[in-house]
């Protein structure tokens, strides 16, 4: 479903990748990158990290992405399979920029929000939201590894952000995908939210209310009744 070690930087990159030292910032045993220029971190939302269970039973681990997870998205990103890198970006696009790598990482939390999915060490999903300047509307993209995919990872990414985001003042979110992408339009249609949509060219635009109403309500109860036990379960980690 869509909407290497260590990274250097290559010559001609469109931003500096230096990094200055860096400094904790209230997570355990993580230590978080610093950017040149950059203003003090926004207040990491701890509270956001919960754990989920996918339609086959699987635990996976959600929490906000952090600066400090580059590298691991950039290799997240090269072994994506060209068709899936295709219907996030409706182009080829094997390598991520510096500066996409940067602003991928580097979120406020507010008004531009990114969670991650890990399976153990391994991140194998990336959620996001933008904010529209000014409206209380964002627009949402979703990436699921292709190993990980029809597990129902972007729907839990998608209700995590959702939460997020209408607690943000967020009521809206809009989303564009291919036509012949029906994964991520199911996770619209079947999410509960109230969605429209229209098509141009192949491509489907789609509005989602998200406003947790009971019709949402209602299908997350029923959504989370369907999952299968977990085969694991870390104890000190709440459950979203």
């Amino acid at each position: 479903m869509i909407v290497r070690g260590g990274w250097i930087p290559e010559r001609g990159d469109e931003v500096d990748m230096a990094m200055i030292e860096p400094e904790d910032r209230g997570v355990p045993g993580r230590r978080e990158i610093r950017f040149p220029g950059q203003g003090p971190a926004p207040r990491y939302p701890v509270e956001l990290a919960c754990d989920v269970t996918t339609r086959v039973g699987t635990m996976v681990h959600l929490r906000p992405i952090r600066p400090d997870d580059a590298p691991r998205l950039v290799d997240f990103h090269a072994h994506l399979s060209p068709y899936s890198v295709y219907r996030r970006f409706f182009s080829a696009h094997p390598r991520l920029s510096a500066a996409e790598v940067e602003r991928f990482t580097c979120v406020d939390y507010v008004d531009r929000m990114a969670l991650i999915a890990e399976d153990g060490d391994r991140l194998v999903a990336v959620g996001r939201y933008d904010r529209s300047p000014g409206k209380a509307e964002a627009e949402v993209a979703f990436v699921v590894a292709d190993q990980y995919q029809h597990q129902g990872i972007g729907t839990l990414l998608l209700e995590q952000l959702a939460d997020a985001g209408w607690r943000n003042g967020i009521t809206t979110f809009v989303a564009k995908t291919l036509m012949e992408n029906r994964e991520m339009l199911a996770v619209f249609a079947d999410s509960g939210f109230r969605v429209t949509t229209s098509v141009e060219d192949g491509i489907v635009s789609a509005t989602i209310l998200i406003e947790p109403d009971e019709a949402y309500r209602v299908a997350l109860t029923a959504r989370h009744a369907r999952v299968q036990h977990p085969a694991r379960h870390q104890a000190d980690t709440p459950r979203c």
